[in-house]
């Protein structure tokens, strides 16, 4: 059940991160504690042979409204969902442990500055987005694999992999346990099972800034994306996600 008393859960999805994750996490409790609304962030750890666990637990000693939790399972989107579905907010936020976007604009995902939707993504292609220090052959090669994700599952959205998004409490709920993809096709899954069920998207355009440490492997994952996206047909057709 919801604790209506807790706004904002941030999720933070975490593997072998010791180098970015302390930084992430000063700058997200710092803000955090000038917020008038209720809160707190979970730091999903799974798979890390680094010290990615015991940064979260120093942090969750420090901060009351921190929680570092322990994954056995592998994948970004099983941390993902771990966390969704164990969080208590009524707006529950997605954040990459880079934090390539500044965590100030968490705000413009929430009402009353996004009203009317289930699902808030931040896109780096949305009007007034604007990318920062990105070569020019991964903007390309992102939207070559944008425009496959459009054209086999997900028409109209131009950015559904950027690591920013947050859903409503029974929107996280309700989509979350119908996944079953724990790879980084989760984002497309998650997403086609909204629009299966009529929740509402919305795509905003936020700044995003590159950074050069990535677990991305554009070719590898683009192949796995495109059978993933196959599968997700099949689940379908198989009324797996009814």
């Amino acid at each position: 059940m919801t604790d209506q008393s807790i706004h904002l859960s941030i999720i933070i999805p975490a593997y072998n991160e010791e180098m970015r994750l302390p930084d992430t996490l000063e700058k997200t409790t710092a803000f955090l504690e000038t917020q008038a609304y209720t809160y707190e962030v979970l730091v999903i750890e799974n798979g890390s042979t680094d010290r990615t666990l015991e940064i979260a637990k120093s942090f969750a000693g420090r901060f009351p409204f921190v929680t570092a939790v322990h994954e056995e399972g592998r994948g970004k989107g099983l941390a993902v969902k771990r966390g969704m579905l164990e969080a208590h907010g009524e707006y529950r936020f997605m954040c990459d442990a880079d934090l390539s976007m500044p965590i100030e604009e968490v705000g413009r995902f929430l009402p009353p500055q996004a009203t009317g939707a289930d699902i808030v993504i931040g896109s780096r292609e949305a009007p007034g987005a604007r990318r920062y220090n990105e070569p020019n052959s991964r903007h390309i090669g992102g939207r070559l694999i944008n425009l496959v994700i459009r054209v086999l599952a997900l028409p109209g959205l131009h950015d559904t992999q950027c690591g920013f998004k947050l859903f409503r409490a029974e929107a996280a709920q309700a989509l979350f346990s119908r996944q079953t993809m724990t790879g980084w096709s989760f984002d497309i899954e998650l997403l086609f099972i909204a629009r299966r069920h009529g929740f509402k998207i919305k795509e905003i355009g936020i700044p995003w800034y590159y950074s050069d440490y990535s677990h991305v492997s554009p070719v590898k994952d683009a192949l796995r994306m495109v059978a993933d996206i196959l599968k997700m047909w099949i689940n379908a057709a198989r009324g797996r996600y009814k």
